[in-house]
């Protein structure tokens, strides 16, 4: 009991001598311009990483029990949607 009265006191006075927090600076954001045809760089960096794992697995040492003929088909099945993607936004 007298370890909680302690405590209670103890927390109430480190609040009654706490200072107010400082004001959060102002900060003024640059216009976003927005062109017709913007080159998605999202989506070239995706399909730059999939070319790359891509070839990575067309020359890797084994065949991993067809796993391997199978992630690559995912792989162009991934790249031919972003292609899509990007002829959407054309």
């Amino acid at each position: 009991m007298i370890r909680t009265a302690f405590a209670a006191l103890a927390f109430m006075g480190f609040i009654g001598t706490r200072s107010a927090p400082a004001p959060a600076p102002v900060v003024t954001l640059a216009p976003v311009v927005v062109t017709a045809h913007e080159p998605h760089p999202e989506i070239q960096a995706a399909i730059r990483s999939l070319e790359r794992a891509k070839d990575h697995l067309q020359h890797a040492a084994h065949d991993f029990g067809g796993h391997r003929v199978d992630a690559i088909a995912a792989i162009n099945a991934a790249l031919a949607q972003l292609h899509t993607c990007l002829d959407y936004d054309k």
